[in-house]
């Protein structure tokens, strides 16, 4: 926390480092169980890089990854599915098919759709991950 408050205070809010610093302290509360302390980082991170970044650089794309995830975790998988759905619509486009990140979030895809019991279309993108 106080390097974060330090990139803030002389880097400022929308800087890449301070952007890095924001989006790896919200994945390190996720993987803590401290949810709802890192979905405010969460959303300030994904809306920092789509500003400064755009919507398809590869750490905006990251943030939007997270975010679902955090929502997943969640139980909000109505939220998170459009963001599911973009994150790979953006792997797809930036890296293609076959790319370690790509199919990784293809993975997150079919596990959100698993849990929300749309079998057929879970089982569609693991299968996709196979070939």
């Amino acid at each position: 926390e106080e390097g974060l408050r330090v990139r803030r205070e002389t880097l400022g809010d929308r800087h890449p480092d301070t952007l890095r610093s924001i989006n790896n302290m919200a994945y390190l509360l996720m993987k803590m169980g401290e949810l709802q302390e890192a979905k405010p980082l969460c959303e300030e991170g994904l809306r920092g890089r789509r500003e400064t970044l755009g919507d398809r650089h590869p750490n905006t794309l990251s943030s939007i990854n997270n975010m679902a995830y955090l929502l997943m975790k969640m139980g909000e998988l109505q939220e998170a599915k459009p963001l599911c759905e973009e994150g790979l619509r953006g792997r797809r486009e930036t890296l293609g098919d076959r790319h370690p990140s790509t199919l990784n979030t293809k993975r997150g895809m079919a596990l959100l759709l698993k849990k929300m019991g749309e079998l057929q279309n879970a089982r569609l993108l693991y299968e996709e991950g196979l070939r």
